[in-house]
């Protein structure tokens, strides 16, 4: 068996996409070190998808199992959140394990905890990858797809860095505008 660790360079499936998250990452850490904790919950319209303060002191993000119409402008805390959700369910997927529910992610709140969050979230889905062999690499993936063999783990970490690159745009952008202004 072949771990991630041992692969050839350019032309294994992981060299790529390694270097696509990684390219990613930078730019999500240039975001990181210049938000500030108001930032995660300034809403830009009045039709945001947010994170709101529970009974308990804790953090419920909106959500709703279809899509809705319109579709709602996102705070930068729910986006955090949402990171959270899909790469937590992915690095599980990526170990083994039943992927979370949006349900059972618990968002940290703005500012510091949830950078932390997220850079530790990258330390867990690099650790992941690191672990895979090839043999896993080409296994079925059955998330974020639950029916479709012909998925694989390498089309489940395409998909995260797609995730990703998107969510990082939208947290910049909302950061960018924000700090302009509003």
């Amino acid at each position: 068996m072949t771990s991630h660790r041992d692969a050839p360079g350019p032309l294994h499936p992981l060299g790529p996409l390694r270097r696509q998250f990684d390219l990613t990452w930078l730019l999500f850490e240039y975001h990181l070190e210049r938000i500030e904790p108001d930032d995660f919950l300034w809403e830009p319209v009045a039709h945001c998808w947010t994170v709101r303060r529970d009974g308990d002191g804790g953090w419920t993000p909106d959500w709703s199992d279809g899509e809705p119409d319109p579709v709602p402008v996102p705070t930068i805390g729910w986006l955090t959140w949402h990171i959270g959700w899909w790469w937590g369910g992915a690095t599980d997927h990526a170990r083994g394990r039943t992927p979370r529910g949006h349900g059972d992610v618990v968002w940290p709140g703005p500012g510091e905890p949830s950078v932390a969050w997220l850079r530790g979230l990258r330390t867990e889905w690099l650790a992941a990858l690191d672990g895979l062999t090839d043999a896993e690499l080409a296994a079925p993936a059955a998330f974020p797809w639950q029916d479709d063999p012909e998925r694989t783990l390498v089309d489940m970490i395409a998909w995260v860095n797609a995730e990703l690159m998107k969510n990082v745009s939208e947290i910049g952008l909302l950061r960018l505008q924000r700090a302009a202004g509003g």
